[in-house]
């Protein structure tokens, strides 16, 4: 008969890492909404910027320095879905305490949809609760980005 302290053994074990290989030292920093986009540009594959939607999240430290880049979704040409659990997620085990969403429009429209401002509160609500600052919401084209802080949508 098994006893409670052997129950230990079924439950899974979760372990909190943040592995990098780059130092502290040579992170870059994101000072404006204009770095920030060149950063992320430079990450989307040019095959896909005007092809269909996808939603990056730079993962910040408080000195605005990236800890990490995550690639959270692809979808259709004109939308792609974001889970608030899983941004969250990836910046909680990144340790980060700001973040700096990011999604491209294949159609090379800058102007934010009603979906993409909704979507930018409830990230900044969420954000908000768990002390991790929304920094902007750049809408990435191959030409250009507009940015929410930038136009005072944030």
């Amino acid at each position: 008969m098994e006893t409670t302290t052997q129950k230990w053994q079924m439950v899974s074990e979760i372990e909190l890492v943040y592995k990098t290989k780059v130092k502290a030292s040579q992170r870059p920093q994101i000072k404006s909404s204009n770095e920030a986009s060149t950063l992320l540009r430079s990450s989307w594959d040019e095959g896909k910027i005007e092809y269909f939607e996808q939603f990056k999240i730079l993962l910040l430290n408080h000195s605005l320095k990236v800890l990490g880049l995550y690639e959270m979704s692809s979808g259709g040409i004109t939308g792609t879905v974001v889970d608030l659990r899983m941004i969250f997620s990836a910046a909680l085990k990144a340790n980060a305490t700001s973040i700096m969403i990011a999604h491209n429009h294949p159609s090379g429209n800058l102007n934010p949809s009603e979906a993409d401002k909704h979507l930018t509160r409830k990230i900044k609500q969420a954000g908000e609760l768990l002390e991790i600052k929304l920094v902007d919401h750049l809408i990435i084209t191959a030409e250009s980005y507009y940015s929410f802080m930038d136009d005072g949508a944030l």
